[in-house]
């Protein structure tokens, strides 16, 4: 793990929502570097702020990341991942896209974005398991997460 990355996220319990927008049978999903050792492909999404709506980060977080402009739909899930020194609470919502054009953003607190595309489940299954969220560990296949409810640990 970068260890800038280490300061920023680390030692300290982080409520992120994420949303899961669909193109057809493709899924967004942003590459962020130096997480892992390599790759980390997750469904777009950022830190919950102090009085900040879970709508409002999500907007905020697509425009930033993605380009586009959503709105949030049904929350679909959640997720706890626990992995010293990140400690992160994870709420899914569904979203759809209202405008904007698709393009390669910017994180504000670090410059960890490395791609945004739009992908299928079987690209995803491509993926080596340890470049995924780990969400997608828990399910039979990528296309599975459109029917994923409930709270999981990853």
């Amino acid at each position: 793990m970068d260890p800038l990355i280490k300061s920023v996220y680390g030692n300290k319990v982080r409520v992120r929502v994420s949303g899961l927008c669909w193109e057809g049978s493709r899924l967004l999903m942003v590459n962020h570097r130096g997480i892992t050792q390599g790759d980390f492909w997750a469904p777009p999404g950022g830190g919950l702020e102090f009085g900040e709506s879970t709508a409002q980060c999500l907007k905020k977080e697509f425009l930033q990341e993605t380009g586009l402009n959503i709105i949030t739909g049904q929350f679909r899930f959640a997720c706890e991942f626990i992995q010293k020194p990140l400690h992160a609470i994870e709420l899914f919502f569904e979203v759809s896209v209202v405008g904007g054009v698709l393009q390669k953003g910017e994180d504000p607190e670090l410059a960890i974005i490395e791609a945004v595309q739009f992908m299928t489940p079987d690209n995803i299954a491509k993926i080596p398991a340890s470049y995924l969220h780990g969400i997608f560990r828990l399910i039979p296949t990528p296309g599975d997460i459109k029917t994923l409810t409930g709270f999981f640990t990853v």
